[in-house]
């Protein structure tokens, strides 16, 4: 390309960019795409994201810039034709060769050798400046149609940008559906002092790892905090949780004289599983803050208070070639009102959580003292 086609493209390019620049009213679409076709046939694309980066435009010369790319192109050209390998990438620092002036920190030009033996500039230069933004000049005549391409994925882009976030913007409160799947573990496992000695045989209580499942049902409302890009929202909904407490070996849990124990079986009967079940309703209220971009990071922390609905004991066993299923429907001696902490983390679709009851599963003086620390993966959001 002629040096005076640069001087030429570098006024139109200048004079638009400061109009623009100067401009209250910009499109509301979140990439900006300015399109030079000179008479010759060559095409300038300039891409910003943003109407700050179009106002800084100026402050970057690029009169002076379109005028040091022929140099360095014919640069290029040299040292290509002495070079033996089929392609070379030269690179250059014009904010080092002239400091203080606001020149890009690096341009890399790639030369190749065209079909006929000789060495040629590549279709396509690409200007870092200061590592914020990108020039893309189309300097071959025969592939005009690319960067006209190349405008038409960025209006595309723009476009599905601007239409997401237009949903987010409406979208400042939402409606989720919650499946928790987990485990239950008791701590802070003890004997209440007050219990009358040996009425209550077994402490700590020791729970079946695998068996001790924890499931959670519910809806969560998110509404956001403050201003439409706001990361903070306020989260809060109806959930049923699912706890089971099975035990280890051959226990099981026994209901008798107004205290819950845990007794050994002595008749020699084997058990399969021997559980401690409840279902509660319970209402979390959490602050979530919510990442935008690629990472989707959240992070979310807050309480929760919730009732006991029902609560049962499930004895299953082998005995004389038939399978039992023992079912008691009891109060056991449980707190009805729960509450405690909980918290979520995550990226993206992967998100963590745990819940930790403040207050002991049972009643002081009728159970063992244990609180209930529920963990897992929450599976739909």
């Amino acid at each position: 390309m002629k040096p005076a086609v640069f001087f030429a493209a570098c006024g139109v390019l200048f004079a638009i960019s400061t109009v623009v620049a100067q401009a209250r009213v910009l499109a509301p679409t979140p990439t900006d795409t300015i399109v030079l076709r000179l008479p010759n046939k060559a095409v300038m694309t300039l891409v910003v994201r943003d109407a700050q980066q179009l106002r800084q435009l100026p402050q970057y010369h690029l009169d002076s810039l379109v005028a040091r790319l022929g140099g360095y192109i014919e640069r290029a050209d040299a040292a290509a034709k002495v070079a033996g390998t089929e392609r070379l990438t030269s690179v250059f620092h014009p904010n080092e060769d002239q400091p203080g002036q606001s020149l890009p920190e690096e341009i890399r030009i790639t030369t190749h050798k065209a079909a006929a033996g000789a060495y040629g500039p590549s279709n396509r230069v690409e200007v870092l400046l200061e590592k914020k933004f990108g020039v893309v000049v189309n300097i071959d005549g025969k592939t005009n149609d690319q960067p006209r391409a190349a405008a038409r994925r960025a209006d595309r882009q723009a476009e599905r940008d601007s239409m997401r976030e237009a949903r987010n913007d409406r979208k400042s409160s939402s409606t989720d559906f919650i499946f928790d799947l987990g485990l239950n573990a008791l701590v802070n496992n003890h004997i209440d002092r007050a219990t009358p000695a040996g009425q209550i045989p077994t402490s700590p209580l020791d729970l079946r790892t695998g068996g001790s499942r924890y499931v959670n049902l519910g809806f969560n409302f998110k509404q956001r905090l403050g201003a439409r890009r706001s990361p903070l929202y306020l989260m809060v909904g109806p959930e049923f949780a699912f706890n089971n407490y099975m035990l280890e070996g051959n226990h099981k849990w026994v209901n008798q004289n107004g205290l819950t124990s845990v007794a050994l079986e002595t008749s020699g009967r084997q058990y399969q599983k021997t559980k401690l079940a409840t279902s509660t309703l319970t209402v979390p209220l959490m602050l979530q803050l919510n990442t935008h971009g690629n990472s989707h990071f959240h992070l979310g922390a807050g309480g929760f208070v919730g009732y006991r609905l029902a609560s049962w004991t499930k004895l299953k066993y082998f005995e004389e070639n038939t399978t039992y299923k023992d079912k008691d429907y009891g109060s056991y001696n449980l707190n009805d009102w729960q509450y405690g902490l909980q918290g979520i983390i995550g990226i993206k679709s992967l998100t963590f959580f745990a819940k930790y009851n403040l207050n002991p599963l049972f009643r002081d003086g009728q159970g063992i003292q244990a609180q209930t620390l529920s963990f897992g993966l929450r599976l739909l959001q």
